[in-house]
């Protein structure tokens, strides 16, 4: 799959960032505060809540601080009121990066997101302007002893699920973003709660890193992804095993 070795690298780079935990406990709360805003607060009757708890017990988020958050978000009147936001752009090398967002300051949010675009040889762009670079998909994944590769592929498949792939002591399940939460809780009942369910955009090409490239996009990524409103980042590189873990030490 083309940007899957990508996929890997940023995960084996995210290592080290793994105890920036306020900051990500922040960024879960302001999902939470959304999902429940827009739907409802009982995860029963809100699947994007459903996806934003199981995001809080990915970074292992207290359970009363996920209760807390969904009961200050369902009160009258409380809180900060919170917009979605998508921003594109080129970083250095030419890689194409979509950013997206929660924000209750538009203008500042973009002020920001293009200062650091700037700052790190890149350069904002229009939307739509990188986003036809990338697919739109759900991606459910389980550890490989959850179950049989066969087996999630037969339930995948009759839930709307589109492929399954096993790498690296890991089954991934990918489908089309309308299908993500009846794939998500039609493996989930037969298979229980999987290690990870969200929304991604994944690139169509990618662009190939050596170490010093590697390096300036990183620092762009990495600034992006310290803002408060920045809920994810995504870009079409992909870096050899060599340099990235060069870069990881």
């Amino acid at each position: 799959m083309a940007g899957h070795s990508q996929f890997k690298n940023i995960m084996h780079r995210k290592g080290a960032q793994d105890a920036k935990r306020a900051k990500q406990f922040a960024k879960v709360i302001r999902e939470i505060t959304v999902a429940t805003r827009e739907g409802m607060p009982d995860p029963a009757m809100n699947p994007r809540l459903r996806a934003a708890i199981s995001a809080a017990r990915e970074v292992n988020m207290p359970k009363d601080t996920v209760e807390r958050a969904i009961k200050k978000a369902s009160g009258a009147g409380g809180g900060d009121d919170y917009t979605e936001v998508r921003y594109e752009g080129y970083g250095p090398a030419g890689v194409a990066v979509i950013v997206e967002g929660l924000t209750d300051n538009r203008n500042r949010t973009a002020s920001d997101v293009r200062a650091a675009f700037s700052k790190h040889g890149g350069s904002l762009g229009e939307t739509n302007s990188v986003s036809f670079m990338f697919t739109r998909l759900g991606v459910i994944t389980y550890p490989a002893d959850a179950a049989s590769e066969d087996d999630l592929i037969e339930a995948g498949l009759e839930a709307g699920a589109e492929n399954v792939e096993t790498v690296d002591g890991m089954h991934e399940v990918t489908c089309p973003v309308e299908s993500f939460f009846a794939v998500r809780d039609a493996l989930e009942t037969r298979f229980g709660e999987p290690a990870s369910a969200k929304l991604d955009w994944r690139p169509s090409n990618t662009v190939e890193l050596d170490e010093d490239r590697a390096r300036s996009v990183f620092k762009l990524i990495d600034t992006l992804e310290d803002h408060d409103d920045v809920q994810a980042v995504y870009a079409n590189f992909d870096v050899p095993d060599d340099v990235a873990e060069k870069l990881s030490a």
